[in-house]
Parts: structure tokens; C-alpha cells; sequence
């Protein structure tokens, strides 16, 4: 699982910083998720494919999550493509996408498919034989949803040396690599742990951005492998946090602790501090394993 991150920084884009947005790369799908200003360059500055986007998930209609989506839209038209798009986020984004491209005459030429979110309880939105993807329903000034991907469990490994040796024909390995044991012509079982390996734990990904303070999505989020919280600031300034509805480094930290994940990504920073080391900082008073987000920054988990 590989997390591109292309702009993780609050509200205002800088030269320097860009607003939110990243590409999580996992089981074979690229899932573009938020797509603030400047998401495209980012994509060709960090050499991300644009034509593995198939799925862009929108937490919500702030413009500094999605007002880089019209101009991407466009770019995909003019580089021609003609594979569907999927576009998953809050009701109203369609009509905002559709008016600008009525305005501008210039529909796209080929197939985008919106899927418009209304429930503010948890949802699958997304499904394949590899991924889940479901809402995470958040707290901010406007609808919000976070995004929880989730690998499914793959097929066992064949062991190629405990098979060769004991000359099982290829027209088993399916079966053993669907969990079954294998007879042999002279009636003897063969148990499927000698013929194959474990498959790798499948992995998870939860994003949380933008919201305040919220313990109820520590049941859902549960030991998930990577957690993306926002953390506009800093406790010297938490007396902000009611009235922008976001939160602090060390409340990331305290749903981190909380819902017992493996690691907290912290990002989505005010930029009205001189470092961002401050919020990691905060951050481990509470809980150990952080990690800062930083603009073009690739993940590896």
C-alpha cells in the first residue's frame, strides 16, 4: 500500500504548500482522494499516471478539497480519454461540475459517473474483489465524510517447492490456493498448510479530514494499519477548534491512541505556524508512532 501525498496543508494554497489532496495506491487501483488547487500538477510533479485514476473520492465542498476537480476534468478530455470517471462526494457536486462545463462548452468525452452521498451514517460506496471503500461520517460546518479503504484477503501463496516435489499437477493449484488439501492418486491427503503459505494480512486506510473532535468513529476505524487525521493546530490555539469545527495534533493523536491503529498521519495544517515538526511533536505526547504528511511525500506501508 503506497500513499502519494500531493497537498496536505488548510485553506490557503502558498508557493510552497498546496491544499488537500493524495493518491493511495492499493491492490492494483490508483483512488484519488480530495483535489484541492494544483492537484494536476502535483500528479505530473510526482509522475503519478493519469490515466490509472478511475475513482475520486471528495470528503466535501470546502473549495480547498475540491476546486482543483473542474480543471482536472477538463485536462482529462483534452488528453483524450475515454475510459468512465467515478466521482464519489457530497450532493451539490455534480451540478458544480456540470454548470462549469455547460458554461464553458466543454462536456467531457467520455462517461462521468457521479455518486452523490447524502447519508450520515456509514456507507460502502466502493466495491471490488480486492477493495472496499466505505464513508466515514465526520464532523465540519458542512456535510463531511472521511473514506475507509480496505483490502480484502487475497488466495494462499502456492508453495512451488512442496508442490514440485511432490508432483501435484498445475490442475490442482487453485484449489490449493482457495484454502483445500489435495488428494494424491495413492489416497493420501496432502494438508493444505504443507502446499501453500499464508496470505499477506490484508491492509486498511482511513481518512479523516476536515473535522472536529469525534470519538464515534474510534468503533469503525478500530485497529485500522494507517490513520489520516486532520490537525489544524496546535493546543494554543484549541480554543478555535469549536468554532472551525476542526481539530488539534494531540486529539489526532488521542483517536489514534483510542482505536489502537498501527500508524497516525497527521496533516491538513494551519499554516500560521513556522514548523510543522511542532504538530508531531504534540502529536507523541499522546501517542508514538506519528508520522507528518508533507506535500509530495510518498508513504510506503
Amino acid at each position: 500500500m503506497k500513499l502519494h501525498i500531493l497537498g496536505c496543508y488548510a485553506a490557503t494554497p502558498r508557493t510552497m504548500t498546496n491544499p488537500s489532496s493524495q493518491v493511495l495506491e492499493i491492490r492494483n487501483h490508483l483512488f484519488l482522494i480530495d483535489c484541492g488547487e494544483g492537484t494536476q500538477v502535483q500528479l505530473r510533479k510526482n509522475k503519478i499516471k493519469f490515466s490509472r485514476i478511475n475513482h475520486i473520492f471528495i470528503s466535501h465542498l470546502h473549495g480547498d478539497h475540491f476546486f482543483g476537480l473542474p480543471g482536472m476534468i477538463s485536462t482529462f478530455r483534452l488528453l483524450g480519454r475515454d475510459k468512465e470517471m467515478h466521482i464519489y462526494g457530497p450532493k451539490g457536486i455534480k451540478e458544480a461540475i456540470t454548470l462549469l462545463l455547460k458554461l464553458g462548452d466543454s462536456w467531457t468525452n467520455y462517461p462521468l459517473i457521479f455518486h452523490e452521498l447524502v447519508s450520515k451514517d456509514s456507507e460502502v460506496i466502493f466495491e471490488d474483489a480486492k477493495v472496499s471503500v466505505e464513508t466515514i461520517p465526520l464532523d465540519h460546518r458542512i456535510y463531511t465524510n472521511g473514506f475507509l479503504f480496505k483490502e480484502k484477503v487475497t488466495d494462499r501463496t502456492l508453495n512451488i517447492h512442496a508442490v514440485t516435489k511432490k508432483k501435484i499437477d498445475k490442475a490442482y493449484f487453485q484449489n490449493i490456493k482457495n484454502g483445500k488439501d489435495v488428494v494424491l492418486d495413492n489416497g493420501t491427503v496432502v494438508p493444505n498448510a504443507e502446499l501453500s503459505f499464508d496470505p499477506p494480512a490484508p491492509m486498511s486506510y482511513a481518512y479523516c479530514s476536515d473535522t472536529a473532535f469525534k470519538v464515534e468513529v474510534i468503533p469503525q476505524i478500530l485497529g485500522v494499519d494507517v490513520l489520516y487525521h486532520e490537525s489544524t493546530f496546535l493546543e494554543s490555539e484549541s480554543h478555535l477548534t469549536e468554532k472551525t469545527k476542526h481539530s488539534t495534533a494531540k486529539e489526532a493523536a488521542c483517536i489514534a491512541r483510542d482505536a489502537k491503529v498501527s500508524t497516525l498521519l497527521l496533516g491538513h495544517y494551519s499554516t500560521r505556524y513556522k514548523s510543522i515538526e511542532l504538530f508531531k511533536e504534540e502529536a507523541k505526547t499522546i501517542f508514538d508512532n506519528v508520522e507528518l504528511a508533507d506535500d509530495g511525500k510518498l508513504f510506503e506501508f
